[in-house]
């Protein structure tokens, strides 16, 4: 089969290239890609060279079952199917834990459906953490990134006051578009305290955000796009008008041992195939011009989600 490949002697540190089609456990379908979505964790381990030569990357994917797992588990072969994985998403065949493989409804568009995996799974899931939140104000950093985007939509169905942050004054009247209450350029300018914080950025803005906290209120650290070291001034975790309990927790999407992965892919898919929930695609194209997508992505000029087509 091809696949994209690392190789780190190419300017794009990926090469097109001819690879062994993989052999599924017995817990694993065979599928055949018909779109990836990029994430930009992903790109940058490639773009830095933290992966060896040959290793196929790759989260997320869709595609059809052309083998179903031997043990019985997950669809049958002709299943068009959303998959999540570490790996091999970059490739016109992958073999995928059944656990993280969710059906995709008839006549769905495959690239739209592709960015789910990583970008919606993690709004969802991070979403929950913060338990009840309707007439609750939820706030979203990053929130023109993939991430985001998801993260302020399926916020604003659960019933919350979103506050969408964003430096990019073009995203203003997008993100009011998909139900934000408020748009600010930073943190720091809330008007007032929220519930939760969902942080794609790190960095200072986190300080901010952690500030911006209500009593009982809880920040989730999902993404660290500043590439800036988080530094709490003396005194940040002393309450402050009341506003004490307040806590910091990680996320890793595949760490939830009571999630139903599988389950959720399968109703996201529903909800985009349906027009409910917009993805946001950005960039689109032919996997023959990843070097277009991946430099768009790391350079900060995409404003949600890129999408390969294998051709």
């Amino acid at each position: 089969m091809r696949a994209l490949v690392v190789d780190r002697s190419a300017e794009s540190r990926l090469a097109l290239a001819e690879v062994p089609d993989p052999e599924p456990a017995p817990y694993e379908a065979l599928v055949r890609v018909e779109a990836i979505s990029l994430n930009y964790g992903e790109t940058f381990m490639v773009s830095t060279g933290q992966l060896p030569d040959g290793t196929v990357p790759g989260w997320d994917a869709t595609g059809v079952v052309v083998r179903a797992a031997a043990d019985g588990s997950g669809p049958a072969v002709g299943t068009r199917v959303v998959t999540l994985g570490m790996t091999g998403a970059w490739a016109e065949l992958r073999a995928v834990p059944t656990a993280t493989i969710g059906t995709v409804p008839e006549g769905a568009d495959g690239g739209a459906i592709s960015t789910i995996p990583v970008a919606a799974l993690t709004a969802l899931h991070v979403l929950r953490r913060f338990g009840q939140t309707l007439g609750r104000r939820i706030m979203i950093t990053g929130a023109s990134g993939g991430v985001g985007r998801f993260a302020v939509q399926l916020a604003v169905r659960a019933g919350a006051e979103v506050v969408a942050v964003s430096a990019d004054p073009a995203q203003v009247a997008v993100l009011e578009a998909l139900g934000a209450h408020e748009v600010v350029k930073h943190p720091a300018e809330v008007s007032r305290p929220v519930h939760g914080v969902l942080d794609n950025v790190e960095g200072e803005q986190m300080v901010a955000a952690f500030g911006a906290l209500a009593a009982g209120g809880s920040l989730v650290s999902v993404g660290h796009s500043a590439n800036q070291d988080v530094v709490f001034p003396v005194g940040s975790f002393i309450p402050v008008d009341g506003r004490h309990d307040r806590s910091i927790s990680t996320f890793f999407l595949l760490a939830d041992p009571h999630a139903d992965v599988s389950a959720d892919l399968t109703w996201l898919a529903g909800e985009v195939a349906a027009g409910r929930l917009d993805p946001g695609i950005t960039w689109r194209g032919d996997w023959t011009r990843h070097h277009e997508a991946t430099a768009t992505l790391l350079g900060r000029r995409l404003r949600g989600k890129a999408v390969l087509e294998v051709s």
